[in-house]
């Protein structure tokens, strides 16, 4: 255990007492938000992201070691451990090096090796191998045996090179040598499986260095293979390979070279060859996934914390043709006041009976944004809109919002029960409406792999993506903080020490309590234990409390700690309830941080994220962050020309650029090349998703509905 610790902690570049202390969190069930907010002292001020990490490395490196054990016990009951091999097996970093060690132990299916072994020609290859004064041929007259199968000398010498190719490799450092040659100077070739074109023309004559391809060409190239549109190899200089595996141990003036040679050539050939190929190509899949999906991470989280546009009354479009354009209007808690069906792409009278019904559904429930669904339709539903706008005299503005997942969700059985009434499509246009107020808790009902803003995400190994994107839809979750009088089962969910029973119980006793009048009261809560009430309880709200802590971030575990610090700084219970704690920082200056933090019983750190909480009680982060574009008008492809300057939303961050919503149909895509003046290795080093940017057209294609984009000569 203290190896895997020092590992940890010499990766992540962080004390070992911290990662100690992490490890020990983790194993007493407290939670990765938990930890990162409420303990920060024991590791120091690690995010997250990093304790996520940590966990993540902790997990493996344990399963490392349970099959190094596996492993040299399966060995030892075969009686052929020695204490080298055991040594070697422990001291393995990584599991294709235990495997590497563990594969001439493996229990194999029948081979043309066992065969030859059954047949009693294991000593002759043994006794090639050892490369004496005697010819092989001389070798295997004494191994001639018809009882036994082998009939003839050439049977015999047969017999031996398939024992001495299997060896070979067998060998883990054979393998090992040969794994990084191939490594180094291998080059990905794809090329068209047949004359169609097709989305993968692109890798039609394609070649990249294998330590140079990227992830999403990997990605791309695997499909297109799968599809059967693309046929890729690797290309290796196979001699050189050869030549590498033969001077491991062939002595130059051996008797045996010639022999020993071919066995080495079959060894490579049709042994070796075939297994390093799959295997690294699986490396590089398993490389290209977990780039993707930290990827896909990276985009969730800013379009899970995107700012919230609340307390408006708010129309909800769902764009569609064949079935119309479904309208919802909520009000500004989310409550459904209205819904509608039009159709203003089937004629131009039908947009304008649209228009007239919209208006007065805007006039009717004082309707102040409209939320427009980005999907089939979405153009023609923002043109009618921004024309309705015109026509009522303005007054409201739109914002275009991401549906992905929306039909997910409005097919789903939680929408089902939230809207028994609904159908199927006025629900999507619910969530939309919903996603524009309070993106945060809408996208939590919806799984994270159908919000559509990662690359390639069904290719990926679902259970490690699911796992991934979960952590962070709770990061967010618990970031923001919750209100348990108002939050739905979906997220109380993803609540730090919840479960779905103890959300649902949350849920029922409100139902049957009324609101929550405490914090305290939550221990009421059925099935609720005290472990899972020191979990969840900074990261729920209650503004209905009379205790003005209950609605912040700051736990109750240091509720003494607070009022401590309100007092040492001169300041009352009032004057934080007014807000008037602006200069408290100051203050502790001035007395001094080290000296408030020793007298109210806490680290610096979470003096500091007391104090933090105290200015801005019941704050939300993501107020602090950049606002919703909100437009009343719309450009038309057409109106784009070369050095047009624009402001844009970024809607998606992938490896080779951004796609960034500039308020036509078609987001334009700012490749790499064009997000900023210094050399970067990936977009989200700059950018993320939901970020407001200055962007110049560079070109716009209308027949194919490209739109090229820079950041940079904006």
């Amino acid at each position: 255990m203290a190896d895997i610790l020092k590992i940890i902690a010499d990766e992540l570049k962080v004390k070992l007492t911290y990662v100690q202390n992490v490890v020990n969190l983790i194993d007493e069930g407290n939670t990765i938000p938990f930890i990162a907010r409420y303990r920060k002292e024991m590791h120091g001020s690690m995010d997250d992201t990093a304790l996520r990490t940590l966990n993540e490395r902790l997990n493996y490196l344990r399963s490392l070691e349970e099959r190094k054990e596996a492993v040299i016990k399966s060995i030892e009951e075969q009686g052929k451990l020695t204490d080298q091999l055991a040594e070697d097996i422990r001291e393995a970093a990584t599991l294709s090096a235990v495997e590497d060690l563990y594969r001439p132990y493996k229990q194999k299916k029948r081979t043309r090796a066992s065969i030859a072994k059954e047949k009693g020609l294991e000593p002759l290859a043994f006794k090639i191998l050892l490369q004496g004064k005697e010819k092989p041929e001389d070798l295997a007259a004494d191994y001639v045996d018809a009882e036994k199968g082998v009939n003839t000398i050439e049977e015999a010498l047969t017999g031996a090179s398939d024992i001495i190719a299997e060896s070979l490799s067998d060998d883990a450092e054979n393998r090992s040598a040969l794994r990084e040659y191939i490594k180094k100077t291998a080059v990905v070739q794809a090329s068209a499986a047949k004359e169609e074109d097709s989305v993968y023309r692109t890798y039609y004559e394609f070649s990249s260095a294998l330590s140079k391809i990227q992830g999403h060409q990997v990605l791309a190239i695997n499909r297109g293979e799968k599809e059967e549109f693309l046929k890729v190899a690797l290309a290796v200089d196979h001699d050189a390979a050869k030549n590498l595996l033969k001077g491991r141990f062939i002595r130059s003036n051996s008797p045996s070279k010639a022999f020993l040679e071919a066995s080495a050539e079959d060894s490579y050939d049709r042994l070796i060859k075939p297994s390093l190929e799959r295997e690294i190509r699986n490396e590089l899949t398993d490389a290209a996934c977990d780039g993707a999906i930290h990827n896909f991470a990276i985009n969730l989280r800013p379009l899970l914390m995107q700012p919230p546009v609340k307390g408006f009354v708010t129309m909800g479009l769902d764009p569609g043709y064949r079935n119309g354009c479904k309208v919802a209007v909520i009000d500004g808690t989310g409550k459904v006041l209205d819904t509608a069906v039009v159709y203003p792409t089937f004629s131009e009278a039908k947009k304008q009976e649209a228009i007239r019904i919209l208006s007065v559904l805007i006039k009717k429930h004082k309707v102040e944004h409209i939320a427009i669904g980005n999907g089939t339709a979405s153009r023609e539903t923002e043109a009618m809109a921004a024309e309705m706008i015109r026509k009522i005299g303005g007054g409201v503005s739109y914002a275009i919002v991401n549906e992905s997942g929306a039909s997910v969700y409005s097919a789903s059985k939680l929408a089902a029960e939230e809207f028994p009434d609904y159908d199927v499509n006025l629900r999507s246009a619910v969530s939309i409406a919903r996603r524009l107020q309070d993106p945060l808790a809408e996208l939590v009902k919806i799984e994270p792999m159908a919000i559509g803003v990662g690359q390639y995400q069904h290719d990926m190994p679902q259970a490690k993506l699911e796992e991934t994107l979960t952590g962070v839809v709770e990061d967010c979750v618990n970031a923001v903080g919750v209100d348990i009088n108002t939050a739905s089962p979906s997220l109380l969910l993803r609540v730090s020490g919840l479960t779905k029973t103890t959300a649902k119980n949350i849920v029922t006793y409100r139902e049957e309590n009324g609101p929550f009048k405490s914090r305290k009261e939550i221990k009421k809560v059925p099935k609720l234990g005290p472990k899972a009430f020191e979990q969840c309880a900074g990261f729920l709200r209650v503004p209905e409390s009379k205790e003005l802590l209950d609605n912040t971030a700051v736990h109750p575990e240091s509720y003494e700690a607070a009022a401590k610090l309100i007092e040492l700084c001169g300041y009352t219970k009032e004057d934080v309830k007014q807000r008037r704690l602006q200069d408290i920082e100051g203050r502790m200056k001035l007395v001094g941080k080290q000296k408030i933090a020793e007298q109210c019983g806490v680290g610096i750190p979470t003096l500091t994220d007391i104090a933090s909480e105290l200015v801005k009680p019941g704050r939300d982060p993501r107020e602090e962050l950049p606002p919703v574009v909100l437009r009343s008008d719309v450009l038309d492809m057409n109106d784009l020309k070369p050095g047009m300057k624009l402001k844009g939303t970024v809607r998606n961050v992938i490896d080779f650029g951004a796609f960034v919503d500039i308020g036509v149909h078609q987001d334009g895509l700012v490749h790499i090349s064009q997000i900023c003046n210094k050399f970067i290795k990936h977009p989200s080093e700059v950018i993320a998703v939901g970020d407001i940017v200055d962007v110049v057209v560079l070109d716009v294609d209308v027949k194919k509905n490209r739109i090229s984009l820079s950041m940079k000569q904006a």
